[in-house]
């Protein structure tokens, strides 16, 4: 890239996370109350994050090949026995990711 191009690239990053920043305070004041459809995206999208997450780290997982995805569904159930057991989402995460990588290094 060329010295401009690098500046002009340097700002549209910074504006970028301006403009994600500062707009929903200008679009939803302190003082008014939030629209329904926003509370309603705040009630489903963090499932709807979550669920693609998953499809999106067991897609190259192969059942009939390898390890048969013994170590992903084994991190998985621990993650939900951690979660239902803590109740906290980053001691399941760390916890989750912990235990596959464990059992990727050393057993599998």
């Amino acid at each position: 890239m060329t010295l401009p191009q690098k500046i002009i690239t340097i700002f549209m990053v910074i504006l970028g996370t301006l403009i994600t920043r500062f707009l929903p305070f200008l679009l939803f004041p302190s003082g008014g109350k939030t629209p329904k459809y926003v509370q309603y995206l705040g009630k489903v999208l963090p499932a709807a994050v979550f669920g693609l997450l998953v499809v999106y780290c067991l897609k190259g997982v192969s059942i009939v090949s390898g390890s048969h995805g013994i170590p992903e569904f084994l991190a998985i159930g621990f993650v939900i026995i951690l979660h239902l057991w803590k109740r906290q989402m980053l001691i399941s995460i760390a916890g989750g990711t912990v235990l596959y990588m464990l059992l990727v290094q050393f057993v599998f």
